[in-house]
């Protein structure tokens, strides 16, 4: 009985830890630049590292554990669309939509 409350407990706080899957970090965008995202008051700035457009802030967002929604822009068309991204180990997809109908989707990977 002892062992099974240990491991219960175990599997628990491992659900938990994995659930809690934060954002900040550095990403390799799907065209290949760099994106820190890191706290800015109390939301989490996106912005590019490397690249043409290095040092331009490209998004905002708000969230805890592995859901978070904001905006991002284009930094080649300097629109800005609703977006969300969703941590899931160490992948990141980022999603920008235009009337919340069209939509694009990419992912990022943790570096």
């Amino acid at each position: 009985m002892k062992k099974l409350m240990l491991a219960a407990a175990f599997a628990i706080v491992a659900t938990t830890a994995q659930a809690a899957e934060p954002i900040e970090g550095n990403w390799k965008t799907a065209s290949g630049e760099t994106a820190a995202i890191g706290k800015c008051g109390s939301a989490y700035c996106v912005t590019l590292k490397t690249g043409k457009y290095a040092g331009k802030q490209i998004g905002r967002m708000s969230g805890k554990g592995a859901e978070y929604s904001g905006s991002i822009t284009d930094p080649a068309e300097d629109k800005t669309y609703s977006g969300s991204g969703s941590v899931s180990g160490n992948s990141l997809k980022m999603k920008g939509c235009v009337m919340k109908i069209f939509c694009k989707t990419q992912t990022w990977s943790r570096l």
